[in-house]
């Protein structure tokens, strides 16, 4: 199977927790958009009915437009029923890393809106120790950015690095702030990682989403296992 194969097959099985008449969170990324997908066809064919979306990017949102599905927001529906979203990296405690697609900001706020918060990922996004296999995004206003920066990096960063565009410009968020990829010779403690991250001026949210996890889908060559929170 290809790693789209693996992708998708994910996805699919992570919808199977939807049901009609709930509030569903859609996540962004190359892993959510199957899922998305998936989700529009259920729509379309009358098996999902009377469920509305919350997106969390532009890109998500538009793609839910094309697929039939009514979106809303969290102001008219602050409690979300089940979120389905992808990571970067996950470990057994079901804490991830999140933010490499640059919607980490969103994703964080409907995830913390959500009662069953569902990670898909391939098995290769799979670690024993959080920080092993990708860096921490750390969205970061504009004003002051290097400051800010210099602060991260004295939380324990290895590296430190502006994340760019296609185009060599900085790459801004749907919320029009810039993101410092941190690199760390893995994490021990990612709750005070988190705090102490947030506690900088300039810093607006971590790639580091933990106890938000309720269960993960993960696929692999051999199959299909899902993890649950105990």
């Amino acid at each position: 199977m290809t790693i789209d194969d693996l992708k998708r097959a994910a996805s699919h099985r992570a919808v199977e927790y939807l049901r009609s008449g709930m509030v569903v969170g859609l996540g962004s990324g190359s892993t959510s958009r199957y899922a998305t997908l998936r989700i529009g066809e259920l729509v379309r064919a009358g098996v999902l009915r009377d469920i509305v979306a919350v997106p969390t990017s532009i890109d998500t949102a538009n793609l839910a437009i094309s697929e039939g599905i009514p979106l809303t927001t969290l102001e008219e529906h602050p409690r979300i029923d089940v979120t389905i979203d992808g990571a970067d990296e996950v470990v057994p405690s079901l804490d991830v890393i999140k933010g490499l697609g640059g919607c980490l900001l969103r994703e964080k706020i409907v995830a913390a809106a959500t009662t069953t918060e569902i990670i898909v990922v391939h098995d290769a996004k799979m670690s024993r120790r959080l920080g092993t296999v990708s860096p921490v995004p750390v969205e970061v206003i504009r004003f002051g950015w290097k400051n800010t920066r210099r602060a991260v990096e004295r939380t324990g960063v290895a590296r430190t690095a502006l994340r760019l565009a296609k185009n060599g410009e900085p790459f801004i968020t749907d919320e029009g702030n810039y993101i410092i990829d941190c690199t760390y010779d893995g994490i021990d403690d990612p709750i005070a990682l988190n705090a102490r991250l947030n506690g900088i001026p300039g810093v607006v949210e971590t790639g580091l989403f933990v106890g938000m996890t309720e269960i993960v889908v993960v696929a692999a060559s051999s199959g299909i296992t899902v993890l649950e929170r105990p």
